[in-house]
């Protein structure tokens, strides 16, 4: 299969991830759909990234539904409990994480525009949303060693995505300094080699 996608993006770094801890062979395709030459919108119609090509040529989109074909379609070292309560807490986080990384996509695009061009009120607007993210990200977790207890899941995934992106992108915001448990967290999962090697670039 190929996994189409940039070094820059959480949403791709979350699917790499997830295929290193399951241990899956792929091809890894670079490719950005801000570039002119880019393929993505032939293969995923929004024109975003992750986009997995399995080996029968069908077309996966969306970081939440690949993760979940990857996590199924390989039964070893599971990151999604069965369908419970315990399952909806791991896509809330997952929620969660990626609407942290929605944010701050949106005002990352924003602060790139022509300055005349900028919505300082807009940009505030998605910083606040990333703000009150990490807090209920801090206060979730609490002192647990992972997002949902003790064991390790997709919500772990996507909580050190999302953190990852916003030290990469919104250094001045400090979320570690802010949030000790959360720096406790990402500390331990980059300890990983599937978190250690997707750390964005670019």
């Amino acid at each position: 299969m190929k996994l189409i996608g940039s070094l820059t993006s959480p949403y791709v770094r979350k699917v790499r991830i997830v295929l290193a801890e399951k241990k899956i062979e792929y091809e890894f395709v670079l490719d950005s759909p801000w570039t002119p030459e880019s393929a993505v919108p032939n293969l995923n119609p929004l024109g975003k990234i992750p986009v997995l090509v399995l080996d029968d040529e069908t077309v996966l989109f969306d970081s939440r539904v690949i993760s979940e074909y990857l996590d199924n379609v390989a039964p070893n070292n599971k990151l999604m409990p069965a369908p419970n309560r315990e399952r909806t807490e791991v896509k809330r986080w997952e929620a969660l994480a990626d609407g942290i990384c929605d944010a701050a996509a949106l005002a990352f695009l924003e602060k790139k525009r022509p300055p005349k061009l900028q919505s300082p009120d807009w940009i505030a607007r998605q910083e606040s949303k990333i703000i009150r993210g990490l807090d209920y990200m801090a206060e979730q977790l609490g002192e647990n060693v992972c997002c949902i207890g003790t064991h390790f899941s997709l919500a772990d995934v996507a909580a050190v995505c999302a953190l990852g992106y916003l030290a990469f992108r919104f250094p001045e915001i400090e979320w570690s300094q802010k949030h000790p448990n959360l720096a406790r967290l990402y500390a331990r999962l980059m300890q990983r080699p599937a978190f250690a090697d997707t750390v964005p670039q670019g």
